[in-house]
């Protein structure tokens, strides 16, 4: 606290501010989230299907440093890429001694043809196996 030229104790504005704004509102009431609600037309992109049907997964992918690389350029070049979907944006690079595999659904097949040139330029077109689908 401070005090003025007359001695008195003067409080800082913003304690009676908090008080006021206490007294008045009620006190804090946290917001509560809404569910997620999703129309047959904005389904919650999922493939765990897809995942689940077996095949190379990406925890098979080698763990030498020239295919970590690579996936990470192939993966850097898709994820750059803003027009496209979420779906592309999370296909599957799995990269095993310089070849690659890519897995997962995509909304089209415009964007199929993008993503496997995008791991076609880095990897080579003889390199890159597509198993990617069209989401229906």
């Amino acid at each position: 606290m401070s005090t003025n030229k007359t001695n008195k104790k003067v409080r800082p504005v913003w304690i009676g501010a908090g008080i006021l704004a206490l007294s008045l509102g009620g006190g804090f009431k946290p917001l509560q989230a809404s569910p997620l609600r999703y129309t047959a037309s904005q389904q919650e992109p999922d493939n765990t299907g897809a995942n689940k049907q077996g095949g190379t997964t990406a925890d098979q992918q080698n763990e030498n440093p020239a295919d970590r690389d690579l996936a990470q350029k192939i993966r850097q070049s898709i994820n750059n890429d803003k027009s496209l979907s979420t779906y592309a944006h999370n296909v599957k690079v799995i990269v095993r001694n310089g070849k690659v595999l890519l897995k997962g659904p995509v909304q089209s097949e415009d964007e199929k043809l993008k993503i496997v040139s995008k791991a076609a330029d880095l990897a080579g077109a003889d390199n890159v196996t597509n198993k990617l689908t069209v989401k229906s």
